[in-house]
């Protein structure tokens, strides 16, 4: 798990096909130990985070919502379980992978992202509906 799993061709392609602001929705599983000691993995993540959420604000993004993963609600249990989870507005792809391909994150944040995450999963989203209207100029069919 690393940056080297970043699916670089597949957001370019999709940032050709459709311009305009995305929301990542990040699912983590913590480590036990955060790789420094005493540390644990949700440790490893505070640091993790108090570098990356201002490289986040510096390309027009924010920190939507976070919280943490109680139970599955629905479909099957296949073994993949998440501690948490965070949604993260950027207002393009590229502003995504310009932050992701920085020497500071990879040099500053990612060693913490690896310490904190047994497993991170991130995936790309666009606004179909919003109720707060976060993101896209364009609003599919679906209403309140």
């Amino acid at each position: 798990m690393g940056i080297e799993h970043l699916n670089i061709e597949g957001l370019k392609e999709l940032e050709r096909e459709d311009r305009g602001p995305v929301v990542m929705v990040n699912l983590m599983r913590f480590n036990e130990s955060g790789g420094d000691g005493d540390a644990s993995g949700w440790d490893a993540y505070l640091r993790y985070s108090t570098l990356t959420v201002p490289m986040i604000k510096a390309r027009g993004g924010t920190l939507l919502w976070t919280g943490t993963a109680k139970a599955i609600a629905l479909g099957r249990d296949d073994g993949r379980h998440w501690d948490y989870l965070a949604l993260v507005y950027y207002p393009s792809i590229e502003a995504f992978l310009d932050m992701m391909n920085s020497a500071e994150y990879e040099l500053e944040c990612d060693p913490h992202r690896r310490a904190a995450c047994a497993d991170h999963l991130i995936i790309c989203t666009r606004e179909s509906y919003s109720k707060f209207g976060i993101s896209s100029p364009r609003q599919d069919t679906l209403s309140e």
